[in-house]
């Protein structure tokens, strides 16, 4: 039996169907391929209603966004991966995911939630790695990463 490099740990309380939650695990497994090291990451689909406290409380700005990442790993202060001892993975960090704001995204773009979702989880799972979108350069390359991870798995636009 083949060692799973990657662990995700999805934290759901509101029912997706099995069809998103499996788009969701193989989008953020795809995203992580190239890692050169096993792997854990979290994911929280929340309501608006605790995204929104979630980002009042840590980003001081009071509404609801569609994704946020808490990332366990300071990829700019030079910090490398740490394997947990117990399971030699390297934990990357939190993607909190609106399930409200994703079904409305993907209503106004006219795809799937299981699309809107597969690319929030990669948006998110990017950011734990240490990618942003802060420069024009950044969201360019991130667009790109997101955009190929997503065509792999099957669901371009």
């Amino acid at each position: 039996m083949k060692k799973q490099r990657t662990r995700i740990r999805l934290r759901d309380e509101h029912w997706l169907e099995p069809e998103a939650r499996a788009s969701m695990r193989g989008c953020v497994r795809e995203a992580l391929r190239e890692a050169p090291y096993a792997t854990q990451v979290d994911i929280f689909i929340l309501s608006d209603m605790a995204m929104r406290k979630a980002n009042r409380l840590y980003r001081d700005v009071d509404k609801p966004t569609d994704v946020l990442s808490f990332p366990a790993i300071n990829w700019q202060a030079g910090e490398g991966p740490a394997p947990d001892i117990d399971t030699g993975r390297v934990f990357l960090g939190d993607v909190l995911i609106s399930i409200d704001r994703a079904a409305a995204q993907a209503a106004a773009y006219g795809h799937s939630l299981a699309r809107e979702l597969g690319f929030l989880a990669v948006h998110g799972t990017l950011h734990l790695l240490g990618y942003d979108h802060e420069t024009e350069e950044g969201r360019v390359f991130m667009r790109a990463r997101e955009e190929a991870v997503l065509e792999r798995r099957g669901l371009s636009r």
